[in-house]
């Protein structure tokens, strides 16, 4: 039988078949996040972005246990930057610019140390990990059609950071069809009003791109569904 749950959410309580959702992890990545990478480099408080640590973290557990399709994303590009349009790489500081040194490696470069996923939310055994090149996570990835083969209808978004990454892909993701759910404690914004905004945008209009609810509202939905 379908398991189908009910989530209190803006604007009304949104309906999910969790045998057709996913969970989608946007960039919890090192660089982004960690004291010491290059989002704190560029003077920003990565404090903010850690916050989201243990909402993700919960959520991910509870999407395990539920069985639901698991996907993380991180940002980045290929070492020879043959993925990385030249006015993307164009952008910031000399000294600041796509696989330019950083921190913790070159900056935005796959398989560099700060292009990993933190600790707390590593990836399992048998997750898909989205490398995407953009902001959104269906530009130029497989991401649609792994969702395609697994009978994806649904989406809980969460990660980094509110109004850049995340909007990206929940405005991607809404034009394809899915219905997307943003966990809002588990999303940050180097700038707080932002991440406000970012969110109010989702649900604005009757719920112009989706849903949104805090994890304390979609924890006690997931939990029923898990495995005994």
């Amino acid at each position: 039988m379908p398991r189908i749950a009910t989530v209190p959410a803006e604007p009304g309580p949104l309906t999910l078949d969790l045998d057709a959702t996913a969970l989608v992890i946007i960039d919890m990545q090192r660089d982004f996040l960690e004291p010491g990478g290059f989002g704190e480099s560029l003077g920003n408080d990565v404090s903010l972005l850690a916050a989201a640590v243990p909402p993700c973290r919960a959520l991910l557990a509870a999407a395990r246990s539920a069985g639901l399709m698991i996907v993380h994303t991180r940002e980045g590009h290929l070492p020879d930057l043959s993925d990385a349009p030249p006015a993307k790489v164009a952008r910031g500081a000399p000294s600041a610019r796509i696989g330019a040194p950083g921190p913790m490696g070159r900056i935005l470069i796959r398989g560099e140390a700060g292009h990993g996923i933190v600790r707390d939310l590593a990836p399992a055994p048998g997750e898909i990990v989205i490398d995407k090149p953009g902001k959104g996570a269906f530009y130029a990835t497989d991401l649609g059609a792994q969702l395609a083969d697994k009978g994806i209808a649904s989406l809980i978004v969460c990660g980094v950071t509110t109004e850049v990454c995340v909007h990206t892909t929940v405005r991607e993701a809404n034009d394809r069809g899915y219905r997307c759910l943003v966990v809002s404690d588990a999303c940050g914004s180097y700038i707080p009003a932002f991440h406000e905004a970012g969110l109010a945008m989702i649900v604005a209009q009757g719920g112009i791109f989706g849903w949104v609810a805090p994890s304390d509202a979609v924890l006690p939905v997931l939990a029923p569904a898990a495995s005994p």
